[in-house]
C-alpha cells in the first residue's frame, strides 16, 4: 500500500506507463512535442523579396524623369487643362487668398504665389501679389498676419497694393481664405 492507502505497484521508481486507448503503451510524455511548420516562413521571406525588388524597379523607372528636389510647391497644377480653359475647381472671388502663378512686373514669366483676389472679370483676375519679404521702399505694403497665406512655416506676409496684376484663372491653384474684413475694406477701392 502507498502512503494514502490505495494498493501500489512496484514500478520501481519509473512513473507508472499509461495505456493508450487503442491498449499498446505510450511515453508518459507523449503529446507535448510539438512539430513546428516552418513553411510559411519561406512564403514570408518571398514576400519582403518581392517588395525589395518593386522598391528597387521603381526607383531606378523615376530616375531621370524629374530634377533633383523640388521643382514647385505640393499641389502645384502643371498647367492649364484643355489648352488654356478653367482648370477644375472652384473660381477664385474678391477677397480670397490664393496661390497662383502671378507674372513678374518687369519682364516675362511668372512665380507660384500667395495673392489677393481683388476683381473677377471672365477669365482674368486683378490681384495684388503676397510676399514674404518687407520692402519698406515700396509704398501700399501690408503687413498680414502669420501664416495668413496657408504656407507650413507660418511666416509674416506682406500684401503689396502698389502693383496690381492680371492672372487668368486658370494660373490659380490653392484657395487659402477669406481676407480679413477689415483689410477688405482698406483694399477693395484698389481695383475700380
Amino acid at each position: 500500500m502507498d502512503q494514502f492507502g490505495s494498493p501500489s505497484r512496484d514500478t520501481g521508481g519509473f512513473p507508472e506507463r499509461r495505456r493508450s486507448p487503442q491498449g499498446g503503451r505510450r511515453h508518459p510524455r507523449a503529446g507535448t512535442f510539438f512539430a513546428v511548420d516552418t513553411s510559411w516562413w519561406l512564403a514570408s521571406a518571398a514576400v519582403v523579396l518581392l517588395a525589395l525588388v518593386a522598391t528597387l524597379v521603381d526607383g531606378w523607372g523615376r530616375r531621370g524623369r524629374r530634377p533633383a528636389g523640388r521643382t514647385r510647391p505640393p499641389g502645384r497644377a502643371r498647367g492649364p487643362l484643355l489648352g488654356g480653359t478653367r482648370r477644375a475647381g472652384p473660381l477664385p472671388r474678391a477677397a480670397e487668398i490664393w496661390w497662383a502663378n502671378v507674372p513678374y512686373e518687369d519682364g516675362p514669366g511668372a512665380k507660384d504665389r500667395p495673392c489677393l483676389v481683388l476683381v473677377v472679370r471672365g477669365k482674368r483676375v486683378t490681384v495684388a501679389k503676397i510676399t514674404s519679404k518687407y520692402h519698406d521702399e515700396r509704398p501700399g505694403v501690408i503687413p498680414l498676419p502669420p501664416g495668413a497665406v496657408g504656407d507650413a512655416h507660418g511666416r509674416p506676409s506682406f500684401l503689396e497694393t502698389g502693383e496690381l496684376r492680371e492672372v487668368p484663372v486658370w494660373e490659380f491653384r490653392r484657395r487659402v481664405g477669406v481676407v480679413d474684413p477689415v483689410l477688405w475694406d482698406q483694399v477693395r477701392h484698389l481695383a475700380t
